[in-house]
């Protein structure tokens, strides 16, 4: 019996599910023993994993603050309730950007107090609790808070900015999640940006506002399979750095922020991830906030914390993906976090 790729079959020794693939150019056909190389034909198993069933739902985990800070917090994203102790990063930092597969987490760049730029990329297993470890670097020391996206394969980071001389960064670079190690370039983003939020689905990476110096209100995206520069998507309802960002495979929604020198709000925009065009109102948070991060499954996105004009805050808001309105209350995080980030294992990249 011979097989082509796309076959199926059920493994009776390992008991596992398998597909027979070929690279790009097969052409040929094999036996059902389908030893050999991918160029040859090979069986490899099909994975099929979930949050819901390594973590008993989405979990966020969120870290970060100012004064710069190595501890982090986690939540069940599907739920509602308060922060609990992840374990600490390698290092004190805030500013930083983080990202997630189903199971890893990642948390890259920032800065230490008070103030000087990192370029570590820490990496943690989302489904357990302890430290991060480093797993390599950045193409170089900078503060990034929010700009981080990825899908199951890769993950990226773009834009960002250093304090002195002060300089904003048009790189958009990437990394294969699983294997780790140092970032290499994707392309640029349109123009040098500090203060700007990322999120995906499985194909695309969007990216909302931030400042070149002056805040902008653009919305950026890129093909993640591929390599190269940032097009335009349209136009978000008002200007805004330092926002909280999340997606499912359907909706991105990009909710508070800095109109900086304008007032801090609490406004809530959102897009169709798959088309172009401008952004939507979507409703409002609790409170006006910027500066903090969200953690996204299919159904919801969770924002952590923030800075406000009365302080920092603890507070966590939910959103529904599929409807419009205000944020709900969640809970709170263990201690009120500014500059901070967050990442899931369940977000619309996934």
């Amino acid at each position: 019996m011979t097989i082509k790729p796309g076959a199926f079959r059920f493994n009776t020794d390992s008991m596992k599910l398998e597909i027979f693939r070929g690279s790009a150019n097969y052409s040929g056909t094999a036996s059902m023993a389908g030893i050999g190389t991918l160029a040859a034909g090979q069986w490899e198993e099909i994975q099929a994993t979930s949050p819901e069933v390594q973590t008993g739902g989405t979990r966020g985990i969120t870290a970060g603050d100012t004064p710069a800070v190595a501890t982090t917090e986690f939540f069940n994203v599907d739920t509602t309730g308060d922060g609990t102790n992840f374990g600490d990063l390698t290092h004190s930092g805030r500013t930083s950007s983080g990202l997630g597969s189903r199971t890893k987490g990642m948390v890259a760049g920032g800065a230490t107090s008070p103030g000087a730029p990192l370029s570590d990329i820490d990496v943690c297993t989302i489904a357990s609790t302890g430290s991060f470890t480093k797993t390599g670097d950045l193409l170089s020391a900078r503060r990034m808070k929010g700009c981080g996206l990825s899908n199951s394969t890769r993950g990226m980071w773009a834009g960002g900015y250093t304090p002195s001389p002060s300089s904003d960064i048009s790189t958009i670079q990437y990394m294969t999640i699983e294997s780790g190690g140092d970032t290499v370039s994707f392309g640029d983003l349109d123009t040098g940006k500090g203060g700007i939020s990322g999120c995906s689905t499985p194909t695309r990476g969007v990216w909302f506002g931030g400042s070149e110096p002056t805040v902008v209100n653009t919305i950026l995206f890129v093909t993640i399979s591929t390599l190269g520069d940032a097009a335009d998507f349209g136009d978000l309802t008002e200007v805004k750095r330092d926002t909280a960002v999340g997606s499912n495979a359907v909706r991105g929604i990009c909710a508070g922020g800095s109109t900086d020198p304008g007032p801090i709000v609490n406004t809530i925009d959102y897009i169709t991830m798959a088309t172009l065009g401008n952004s939507q109102d979507f409703g409002d948070l609790q409170s006006v906030k910027f500066a903090f991060g969200a953690a996204s499954s299919k159904t919801r996105m969770v924002t952590c914390g923030g800075g406000n004009p009365g302080g920092d805050t603890n507070e966590m808001d939910y959103l529904q993906f599929s409807t419009l309105g205000n944020a709900i209350d969640f809970g709170n995080l263990t201690t009120a976090r500014n500059q901070n980030t967050a990442l899931s294992n369940g977000h619309g990249g996934l």
